[in-house]
């Protein structure tokens, strides 16, 4: 494995692909803070004063559709949406991840970015970042420091804590969280790995 810079290079003429997890996100944010996450800060602090290429969000869409206030959200901020129903299985287990669809994603629109961020903490995204570093990327992830992967913090070339400025990544405003995207119950928490 290539040796980890602490402070990788970062100039303007980077091109940056920004991939986030929502899920991950929001239920850390929501379990750790008892808040929502800012993601227009968070999509502006990855890139950094680079060029942002792509900055596409992973989202579960309910059969009630009450989140989308939230899609509409990203969208106005300039973030991709990516969807994809909850699936619920005959024994009411409820599924909603996008890990494959984020890597698969990542890895086909690499050839135009110099720069990945994954915004999650998932530790199913160390592979990912591996190849990618393979392949001459440089690699980074921004999540909450609590709920990240240690073993995702040593495979990528950058990691941003967003623990360390909450007041910039997070929105504490219950009346301004709820009309951005009220929780819905039916939506799995995903499993975070350490």
């Amino acid at each position: 494995m290539p040796v980890k810079t602490t402070h990788p290079l970062k100039h303007p003429d980077q091109r940056v692909g920004v991939f986030i997890d929502v899920q991950n996100m929001y239920y850390s944010a929501r379990n750790l803070f008892h808040a929502k996450v800012n993601f227009g800060n968070i999509v502006k602090e990855a890139t950094a004063g680079r060029k942002l290429i792509r900055a596409i969000a992973y989202v579960v869409r309910t059969e009630s559709k009450e989140e989308q206030p939230f899609f509409d959200a990203l969208y106005n901020l300039g973030i991709e949406t990516r969807e994809k129903p909850l699936q619920i299985f005959w024994g009411g287990e409820k599924k909603a991840d996008w890990d494959v669809g984020l890597a698969v994603d990542a890895i086909r629109l690499a050839p135009m970015v110099d720069a990945i961020v994954i915004v999650s903490g998932d530790g199913d995204y160390v592979p990912l970042m591996e190849y990618l570093r393979n392949q001459g990327k440089q690699v980074e992830v921004a999540a909450f420091g609590e709920t990240t992967s240690s073993k995702l913090i040593e495979s990528v070339d950058d990691f941003m804590d967003l623990s360390a400025e909450k007041g910039k990544f997070l929105i504490g405003d219950r009346k301004l969280a709820t009309r951005l995207f009220r929780p819905n119950p039916k939506m799995p928490a995903p499993v975070i790995k350490k």
